[in-house]
């Protein structure tokens, strides 16, 4: 794909927003590489009294396990694909009309499914109860919430990312054809959001722990990889005077 001249230079109306957007991509960047560390030295565990146990015996892991670092990167989500809807709306409104309902949408349902203050709760509660069939309930309820999240690494589809992924290819290709930003940027979106999308794909084919590290691994350092390039062009066209 040739590229095209930028005549739509970014407006520098928005050079607030670009700033601000900036910093939000370098935070998902970081939380990015937290959570990986995080969940590689404290892996999440699969059943419910487990889940229960481990938010008794280490809250704040237990709130990190159960994706609630995603929370704030879930919200830097939103600033960042508006700062790009902003800026590549003139290369291709439509395309980018789509990310952004897309972004949030999966924004949406995140927050929607995404309860790790409840499961706290309910652990909380189990704690505290000393009758066995308010355990049982409350046990019932915790599979609930956990079934609720249905997040990746409980084998569930995580439907908030995946829209988020469909969002971050269609940006990635529209970045091809705006001056704004390097081609190196979009072409590592383009590999990032691939390999997130991939990893549904392998889901439904296989669950072998060796595959899941080839295609997880590499999509979460080139995710991060991507948001630091975004960010930093982002903090150097709110700094511009164009």
């Amino acid at each position: 794909m040739s590229q095209v001249p930028d005549t739509q230079s970014p407006d520098p109306t928005y050079r607030g927003l670009y700033r601000l957007a900036g910093v939000a991509a370098w935070v998902v960047a970081g939380l990015t590489l937290l959570e990986v560390v995080l969940f590689v030295v404290f892996p999440p565990p699969a059943a419910v009294r487990e889940w229960f146990d481990l938010f008794q015996e280490a809250p704040l892991i237990g709130l990190v396990d159960f994706w609630g670092l995603e929370i704030p990167m879930y919200l830097m989500f939103a600033l960042v694909f508006l700062a790009l809807y902003v800026i590549l709306r003139k290369v291709d409104a439509g395309g980018m009309v789509i990310a952004l309902t897309l972004v949030m949408l999966g924004i949406a349902i995140f927050f929607a499914t995404n309860n790790p203050f409840t499961m706290l709760s309910l652990s909380n509660q189990f704690a505290a109860a000393t009758d066995e069939a308010r355990r049982s309930a409350l046990l019932a309820a915790g599979e609930m919430v956990l079934a609720n999240t249905s997040q990746r690494a409980v084998g569930g589809f995580n439907i908030g990312l995946f829209l988020v992924s469909i969002a971050g290819l269609v940006v990635s290709w529209v970045m091809l054809r705006a001056g704004s930003f390097r081609r190196s940027t979009a072409y590592v979106g383009i590999l990032a959001f691939s390999f997130s999308l991939a990893d549904y794909l392998r889901q439904a084919l296989t669950s072998a722990p060796l595959i899941a590290l080839l295609v997880i691994l590499p999509g979460a350092l080139l995710l991060l990889v991507w948001f630091v390039m975004v960010g930093r062009k982002l903090w150097q066209l709110g700094r511009s005077e164009v």
